[in-house]
């Protein structure tokens, strides 16, 4: 059995329908976790749904816990993540499955699989600057780590991983969760041969020769933050830490100077800075 959860947050309806139609022609049951302030009326053509609403917003991390708890209890052997803004194939789950199947017969470690991603801004592939891809066999590289958004996953092993990690709430939540996997010998990669339009954002922007993902204030407290968390933990790639504490000043000056709502980036910016010193995870509201 294959299942799929979809975080909601304030959504595009006219988007996410499409999204919500095509996952439940594909999946045996179907998890929606709701973190907007009010309930979203949705219609799912599929016996086995689940809906939950958090009108608090309990972060990305919780909701896709609870996504994966339902998928778990009712038997799943696959779990897909997918945010309400992605477009899919009407044969996506089938061919990440197809390869995770696959993996498991010629007994690789494999334990979640994503799309090559386009994105919805730029249209084209997204590809890794920095991270090494290395081939495993064909139409399947094994990477650093990968997005939440399309990443289908072996639930059989979240017992020896873990579930994501709650307490980063948004952002980091998806590869933190990817190297917490290697250092139980775990492999993530990516299909090439499976593709999925993704929004990466709000926009874009560019400083220094730099260009960089525009998104909403808030999220600037949770990125700094995490950014300070996640350099502290032994099994995050160094190249990751080295590229994104260097790039913190120019982000920070960015968003001051370039951006709308300055005052409220810098204020949100400066409050994740000292709670990523002061090793403080959680909600933003826990704290102020």
């Amino acid at each position: 059995m294959i299942g799929a959860t979809i975080i909601l947050y304030k959504p595009d309806m006219e988007i996410t329908e499409i999204l919500i139609q095509s996952a439940a022609q594909q999946v045996d049951v179907i998890s929606i976790v709701d973190n907007s302030p009010v309930p979203t009326e949705i219609f799912v053509n599929n016996d086995n749904f689940h809906y939950h609403h958090f009108p608090k917003n309990i972060g990305i991390a919780a909701a896709h816990n609870i996504g994966l708890r339902d998928l778990r209890t009712a038997g799943c052997t696959f779990g897909m993540l997918l945010d309400q803004d992605s477009i899919i194939d009407d044969d996506f789950a089938f061919r990440l499955s197809s390869l995770l199947v696959a993996s498991k017969v010629e007994n690789r470690p494999l334990v979640a699989i994503g799309p090559r991603i386009i994105c919805s801004f730029s249209e084209k592939t997204v590809k890794p600057r920095v991270q090494r891809e290395v081939s495993v066999y064909e139409n399947l590289v094994c990477v650093t780590q990968i997005i939440s958004s399309g990443m289908m996953i072996d639930l059989s092993k979240l017992e020896l991983i873990g579930f994501k990690d709650e307490r980063l709430f948004i952002d980091g939540v998806d590869h933190e969760w990817c190297w917490r996997a290697k250092t139980q010998n775990l492999l993530v990669a990516i299909a090439n041969n499976v593709e999925m339009v993704h929004k990466l954002g709000d926009g874009r922007s560019k400083f220094a020769g730099i260009t960089y993902k525009v998104g909403s204030p808030i999220r600037l407290y949770y990125q700094f933050r995490n950014i300070l968390i996640l350099t502290r933990r032994g099994y995050v790639p160094t190249y990751w830490k080295t590229r994104n504490v260097l790039v913190l000043p120019i982000r920070f000056f960015a968003n001051s100077l370039l951006q709308s709502n300055k005052r409220e980036r810098i204020k949100f910016m400066l409050c994740g800075l000292l709670d990523g010193l002061l090793k403080r995870d959680g909600s933003f509201h826990e704290h102020w």
